[in-house]
């Protein structure tokens, strides 16, 4: 890992862009995609942080937290990764020590922060180690510009299938669900503070920015076609002040309900990236 800890600030937005697509849906509504009371959509910090470990491990980094459907190691779970890398804790455990650990080791734990925890066996509820990490990075739910538009259809199974014993016809009926179009926007920061303790350094930071422009990525699937969602622009704020108002900066930008935008000067260097 690069010894170059972080040496500034870092608060970020990100304008996406979504067009006949679900980007995020929610498993307790159908899957139709997220909203809140107003009608706004919405997409998890969850699901943004598992988009942007998929471009972290594209790009070869460790990552710790891998999804079942996108890992590249044989491991099956995050606790054997962990035990393979640093051996099985026990109470004894210095828990900094384990944190610094695997803060070098694995890219999402010293950008996002883990807690490491491991039951004991005779007790299923009761927790024996914990290893806590509290990551520099904060990443915000996104959330649209305006009120989304949601259309429904209904499908048809192209094959027949046998479930729970049911012969299903090859013209059972189901849903599907998608955005026509829609701007998100996502804020977020790097605290510099913290990264002192996990080791992000200006490096990790860069690594990260060039995820989050790749966050679309590799990431087709039926609910999202090739195309569909992408990254419109990226604005990187950095300035020494270790402690200036996030929300003021987040404040300066105006998005508006096409993607376009405005920036008010408030005297930290910006950076404005075109998306791929």
């Amino acid at each position: 890992m690069n010894k170059k800890m972080l040496t500034k600030k870092i608060d970020f937005a990100i304008i996406i862009g979504v067009r006949n697509a679900n980007p995020n849906g929610d498993p307790l509504n159908g899957n139709r995609p997220r909203t809140d009371y107003d009608g706004y959509g919405e997409m998890t910090d969850v699901c943004l942080k598992r988009k942007i470990r998929n471009r972290l491990l594209d790009m070869g980094e460790s990552i710790l937290i891998q999804s079942d459907d996108y890992k590249k190691d044989e491991y099956p779970d995050i606790k054997t990764r962990y035990e393979a890398e640093m051996g099985k804790p026990n109470k004894d455990d210095k828990t900094s020590e384990k944190a610094k650990i695997a803060c070098e080791k694995w890219f999402d734990v010293r950008a996002f922060g883990a807690v490491l925890a491991w039951k004991d066996g005779k007790s299923p509820n009761q927790v024996s180690v914990s290893i806590p990490v509290r990551g520099p990075v904060s990443i915000q739910s996104a959330f649209s510009k305006e009120p989304i538009d949601i259309t429904h259809l209904k499908i048809t199974k192209s094959t027949s299938g046998d479930i729970g014993g049911e012969i299903k016809g090859s013209d059972t009926m189901g849903d599907k669900h998608r955005v026509d179009k829609g701007i998100y926007v996502i804020y977020g920061s790097i605290n510099k503070q913290l990264s002192e303790k996990t080791g992000f350094s200006d490096d990790d930071a860069k690594t990260l920015k060039e995820a989050m422009l790749k966050m679309f990525e590799n990431d087709e699937s039926a609910a999202r076609p090739a195309g569909s969602m992408e990254v419109i622009k990226l604005i990187w704020w950095t300035h020494t002040e270790k402690t200036l108002s996030s929300a003021k900066v987040h404040r300066s930008l105006h998005v508006n309900a096409d993607g376009t935008y405005t920036l008010d000067d408030i005297g930290i260097k910006t950076e404005e990236i075109d998306g791929e």
